[in-house]
């Protein structure tokens, strides 16, 4: 079980990753591709920049969940206090940007189902709370913003 649940939440990333690589790579065309890949960098760099500010301002708790529990992580995890959880911002804003860059609901949908198995695995392995898997989504959906201009077309 411990296996699975570290399969879940490190290596979830992965094909996650791999998913999102061949869908902006491959699946995106025409004239407006510079445009896209600029406005995915800008809502990289607003996601993380906006993580660090929030996780400087508040964290809710200084230890994670396995600290507290007197448990052994079942996951790999940064010497932090752990929100918002970076798996969660990452795993969700590549989502929001294959969605953006190709409107492929079937790849979205899939990488979707997989970032919502790593933030259960995530839990799961006591390397986070839920709060930090919100604040994680939660501050990937506000780096997003940079889309919404163009979600309408």
């Amino acid at each position: 079980m411990q296996f699975a649940i570290s399969v879940l939440a490190d290596w979830m990333l992965v094909p996650i990753g791999l998913i999102a690589v061949y869908m902006l790579f491959w699946h995106v065309r025409g004239a407006s591709r510079y445009d896209r890949y600029t406005h995915i960098f800008m809502a990289g760099i607003t996601s993380y920049f906006l993580a660090k500010v929030v996780a400087h301002i508040w964290q809710p708790n200084g230890l994670r969940p396995f600290e507290q529990l007197g448990a052994q992580a079942g996951a790999t995890y940064l010497n932090n206090p752990g929100f918002p959880s970076d798996h969660a911002l990452f795993a969700m804003f590549l989502t929001l940007a294959v969605w953006y860059a190709t409107r492929n609901k079937t790849a979205t949908i899939a990488m979707l189902i997989l970032t919502l198995l790593l933030c259960v695995g995530r839990v799961l392995a006591l390397v986070h709370t839920p709060l930090d898997i919100i604040g994680g989504i939660g501050v990937a959906l506000l780096g997003g913003v940079w889309y919404v201009a163009y979600a309408k077309k």
